[in-house]
């Protein structure tokens, strides 16, 4: 009798599912970096209906990620997250400008399932003793890096957080913009981590036409961390949103060479 894997039964669907990498607990090494930047360029980052946060500031992390698929395999990459403060119904989080991975099984998974702005991208997390170097680039550029030491130990902590995207099918029809109104979906975070660090350093932003971070200037940081522990993620479709309201932004996702842009 011959085996066809691309085609499962409904019981071999639910075993599947319960070893989705995008539910699996994992191990995680980050760098949490929150930076202020300029009021009206972090408002202009937010698409309706979420609400830019009083204080402009934005969130960037470095990840390494290990999870364990089995016993015997551990999946690991790099990951980042690079998104700007806001808030929908009361419930603050970040809207997640983009999100680069390592690997194809990350992006795929994330893109199609939460509408998170996922790319891959070549991610570097290198810890030498107390010192600490993370970085992203794609194409050759590097646009996002961190450099700096381990400092003072701090607590312990669990917490739960949240961040937004949508998740949103552009059209394959000549002049119609998305094939269904976009959802929009908030991820819960929660966070277990039992290592926590200061971090002295810097947080750079390097020039990229493809991921143009440094048209969103540091002022000032307001936390520099590095920590240890496990993270499990989730997620919910929140409402439907007009197309109008996320084509502005939803080039954000793929590589727009055009330069365009609003003025601030």
């Amino acid at each position: 009798m011959a085996v066809l894997r691309y085609v499962k039964t409904p019981a071999q669907i639910a075993a599947a599912a319960k070893s989705d990498p995008e539910f699996l607990k994992s191990r995680v090494r980050s760098v949490r970096c929150v930076y202020e930047t300029d009021a009206k360029i972090a408002a202009a980052l937010v698409p309706k209906p979420l609400r830019p946060a009083e204080r402009p500031e934005v969130c960037v992390t470095f990840s390494h990620v290990a999870m364990q698929i089995t016993p015997e395999f551990t999946f690991e990459i790099g990951s980042a997250v690079f998104g700007v403060k806001a808030s929908h119904d009361g419930i603050e989080g970040i809207y997640i400008v983009t999100m680069p991975m390592t690997a194809e099984a990350a992006v795929v998974g994330g893109r199609e399932t939460f509408g998170e702005p996922k790319k891959i991208a070549d991610i570097r997390f290198d810890r030498k003793g107390d010192d600490l170097h993370a970085s992203v680039s794609r194409m050759g550029m590097i646009y996002l890096a961190f450099d700096g030491q381990i400092g003072k130990a701090l607590p312990g902590r669990e917490f739960v957080e949240h961040a937004y995207c949508f998740k949103a099918f552009p059209s394959c029809e000549q002049g119609k913009s998305f094939d269904y109104d976009p959802l929009l979906v908030r991820l819960e975070w929660r966070q277990k981590h039992d290592v926590v660090h200061e971090l002295d350093g810097k947080l750079l932003l390097g020039e990229s036409p493809l991921d143009p971070v440094a048209d969103v200037p540091v002022r000032k940081l307001v936390k520099l961390e590095y920590e240890e522990g496990t993270t499990q993620s989730n997620g919910k479709v929140l409402r439907p949103v007009p197309g109008e309201w996320l084509l502005p932004y939803l080039h954000q996702r793929y590589d727009d060479t055009s330069g365009a842009g609003i003025e601030i």
